[in-house]
């Protein structure tokens, strides 16, 4: 019989021995009451774990909430400051994604939130945290990397994220992304390092309207 990890009719059970018990000591009665009390205990470990999951997921991709990736960025922050390594934060938004909503429904936006949910997290390390920061924004935290290497990553992630063809109903959808690379400094707070790379990820966008705006002229 175990007692979590413990077995309880062992004579030299650990959980026993720290009662100064031995098992002739406890009554078969006893070990019943023990054991029905381990299984409500393992039983209440695992709820509690899936639900403080659960409260760490975003409800429509299978990433992390904001809340829950400000955790994540604030603990990669502390060992950035403290060890002196070299991390990065990155900030996605679709391009013309309440175009899509509002021509297909949101029930087309949400396909789409669910596959670059998907992608980013196959395309990054397990180190790395991925969120979803609201509506259709994103967030990546590219721990121990570079800004050179974050800005590389950026661009894959982007790249990959435009040669997708997402169909829903039949009907198949491409999308486009904006993002905005931000290496994380030693003083700052969380927040301040997603409005920085908010503000990246708006110069990334402006410069490429720009571009194509003076390809269409020329």
């Amino acid at each position: 019989m175990r007692f979590g990890n413990v077995k309880l009719g062992s004579a030299t059970s650990p959980l026993l021995q720290g009662l100064g018990l031995s098992r002739r000591d406890v009554s078969d009665a006893a070990l019943r009451v023990l054991e029905r009390l381990a299984a409500e205990r393992d039983s209440l470990t695992q709820r509690l774990t899936a639900a403080e999951e659960m409260a760490d997921r975003d409800t429509l991709s299978p990433v992390f909430n904001r809340r829950a990736f400000l955790r994540e960025l604030h603990r990669t922050m502390s060992e950035v400051e403290r060890y002196k390594i070299s991390a990065a934060v990155l900030y996605l938004d679709l391009d013309g994604f309440k175009a899509l909503n509002d021509n297909y429904g949101h029930a087309a936006g949400d396909v789409v939130l669910r596959h670059v949910g998907l992608l980013l997290l196959d395309s990054v390390r397990e180190s790395d945290v991925v969120g979803r920061l609201g509506g259709d924004e994103f967030g990546v935290i590219l721990n121990r990397a570079s800004a050179e290497e974050a800005r590389t990553k950026a661009d894959a992630l982007n790249d990959k994220i435009n040669a997708a063809t997402i169909i829903h109903a039949g009907v198949p959808h491409r999308i486009r992304a904006s993002v905005g690379v931000h290496a994380i400094a030693l003083v700052e707070d969380p927040e301040t390092a997603i409005a920085r790379a908010d503000e990246a990820m708006y110069a990334d966008k402006y410069a490429r309207r720009a571009q194509s705006q003076a390809f269409a002229a020329f």
